[in-house]
């Protein structure tokens, strides 16, 4: 079944519009140019070449990401005792527009998300992914699109904002959004994320879930000291402790500026 909720606000608006208006004065392409710019395609249906799995040392002897059906697939309804799992972009972005599309499975009780501007932490301690995370969460569909970050020292909700070390609740979700289940139709999610200086956006089903604006906390020097927030890794997500089923596909992302590696 299709999840509406309505709340308080709607935000519908087009998927090209909604990240050309991001933040204003900013030299952003046109929207023709969006959809006919210089696309990068981040899977090719077949492998996870450009693509690696990070994760503490106890949990790499298992499989936890495969190409299924020309998508990939995470799956650890069968453990459930894993610590964090990701699958790891080889390549680093700044400024970009990223488009996927997801499927979630109603019997999921776990969570995943995506990274962004993120990277693996190797000397604090492994397992830990340091950046914000735009939240994907098939048990409570009105939390997708929120922002987390996962970055040490500032584990908390960006967006919305709640008060330290409050939690999200369903009064907050966006009016007017919808989110489908792998046995509804059309089956697959539509997210896409915008980047653009401190800025983030997320639009899920061409309904703008997030805007939030990161200065002075995506800037500030916890992230710069860890490289991350203005720039890093993309990431997939298995949450610790979750068992998880959920699949990526049409992963395609559109730098902003030269800063792509």
């Amino acid at each position: 079944m299709t999840l509406v909720t309505s709340v308080t606000r709607s935000m519908a608006i087009g998927v090209a519009t909604a990240a050309l208006s991001l933040t204003a004065g900013a030299e952003l392409p046109s929207a023709d140019a969006v959809e006919q710019g210089d696309w990068i395609s981040l899977f090719d249906g077949e492998s996870l070449d450009g693509w690696s799995t990070r994760a503490v040392e106890a949990d790499l002897d298992y499989t936890w990401w495969r190409v299924a059906d020309g998508a990939i697939e995470a799956d650890s309804m069968e453990r459930g005792d894993q610590d964090y799992v990701w699958l790891y972009s080889d390549d680093e972005f700044d400024d970009f527009i990223l488009r996927l599309k997801f499927q979630a499975f109603r019997d999921n009780p776990g969570n995943s998300g995506v990274q962004v501007r993120s990277r693996y932490d190797e000397t604090d301690g492994p397992g830990w992914l340091n950046g914000p995370q735009v939240d994907i969460h098939p048990p409570g569909p009105w939390r997708t699109g929120m922002i987390w970050d996962e970055t040490r020292g500032n584990q908390r909700w960006l967006y919305p904002e709640v008060p330290d070390g409050g939690w999200v609740d369903e009064s907050m979700a966006v009016d007017g959004l919808t989110f489908y289940y792998a046995d509804d139709e059309p089956a697959w999610n539509s997210l896409e994320i915008t980047a653009l200086g401190t800025r983030l956006k997320a639009v899920l089903n061409g309904v703008t879930v997030m805007e939030y604006d990161g200065a002075g906390v995506l800037d500030d020097a916890n992230h710069m000291e860890r490289g991350v927030g203005l720039d890093g890794h993309l990431a997939l997500q298995i949450h610790s402790g979750d068992r998880l089923r959920i699949r990526f596909k049409d992963i395609y992302i559109l730098p902003l500026s030269a800063g792509a590696e």
